[in-house]
């Protein structure tokens, strides 16, 4: 167990308080809390779905527009190509 942690456990617990108890008043210094610092992180989290989802519809619709073409043509070819084959 301690070759996973990096040290006996409580070695490890006291070095993870002081390293938190740093960050978070370094934090608090520039006015973060947590509360803020989740709700941030569930604004980007959403952000990033929204503009997901539209890309992903847009990619959709070119897509469908593309193969209107393609497909019928293709289609064509192959009956064609059928002809011709002994």
């Amino acid at each position: 167990m301690s070759g996973f942690l990096g040290g006996s456990l409580p070695a490890v617990a006291v070095r993870l308080l002081v390293v938190s108890f740093v960050v978070g008043l370094l934090l608090a210094m520039f006015g973060f809390d947590p509360e803020s610092i989740y709700q941030r992180l569930a604004e980007v989290i959403q952000h990033v779905i929204e503009f997901g989802l539209t890309d992903l519809r847009h990619f959709g619709r070119i897509l469908l527009t593309g193969a209107m073409v393609v497909v019928p043509i293709w289609f064509i070819l192959r009956l064609m190509d059928m002809r011709r084959a002994p």
